[in-house]
């Protein structure tokens, strides 16, 4: 199946080396300059992988993701400049999956969209032939990857597929603790490089998505200088 990847930057000759690039690869490609028109297509028909630059005109990269989010858990990748360190951990925590500095290999930029594709389709593929309901519960936790459905105390958490995959390698197995390398490997797949601090914007934004339906919640800990753990009942 073709994937359709959206790309949206103010930058044409991006837009179109870019485009170039995944279309020579097999994917499908959309392409918007500004925000205000990425949004209103991809709210309209969602593609299967978005790439957004941050600094754009009538509507940022920032706002963008935030407003996409309330619509579709898409996977995300942001393209940001070298000193934009705030912005890089700023669309971590509004959802983004991933980030890319640039000037940019597009080899690089390809690699990271097939890692998101695969291994969200790893997941639901394992899922859908497991034999019986694909539902790991944990206490007040429910996983179900067939439906990518996330439950606390009933309340339906809306995370991302990196935060999914984050949630489940921890609360897998309750009471182990996970490096953030393990971590990185769970959400990402070998071979893939993403700093510590990807890891721990991530979990900040899950622990924020579980408090806004349960301010007492605290199962997932910090271990300082050692990595994450989900809390045994």
């Amino acid at each position: 199946m073709k994937h359709t990847i959206a790309l949206v930057d103010d930058d044409r000759n991006i837009l179109t080396s870019v485009q170039m690039t995944l279309e020579a690869e097999g994917f499908a490609v959309r392409t918007y300059t500004d925000g205000e028109s990425a949004l209103a297509s991809l709210s309209a028909k969602p593609a299967d992988l978005a790439v957004l630059d941050i600094k754009m005109p009538r509507m940022d990269g920032m706002e963008l993701l935030q407003r996409l989010r309330t619509r579709s858990q898409m996977p995300v990748i942001f393209l940001t400049s070298k000193n934009e360190e705030v912005d890089q951990l700023m669309g971590l925590r509004l959802g983004a999956d991933d980030y890319i500095i640039k000037p940019f290999s597009q080899r690089l930029l390809l690699e990271r969209i097939r890692a998101l594709l695969r291994r969200n389709e790893v997941s639901r593929a394992e899922a859908a032939g497991a034999a019986g309901p694909a539902v790991l519960v944990r206490g007040d936790l429910s996983l179900d990857e067939t439906r990518h459905q996330c439950l606390w105390k009933g309340a339906d958490i809306q995370l991302t597929v990196t935060e999914f995959l984050l949630v489940k390698a921890l609360a897998t197995r309750p009471g182990m603790v996970k490096s953030r390398d393990q971590l990185i490997d769970a959400a990402y797949g070998e071979n893939i490089y993403v700093d510590d601090r990807t890891i721990d914007s991530h979990i900040k934004r899950v622990r924020k998505k579980f408090r806004q339906v349960d301010d007492d919640f605290n199962q997932i800990e910090t271990l300082y200088g050692i990595g994450y753990r989900y809390k045994e009942n």
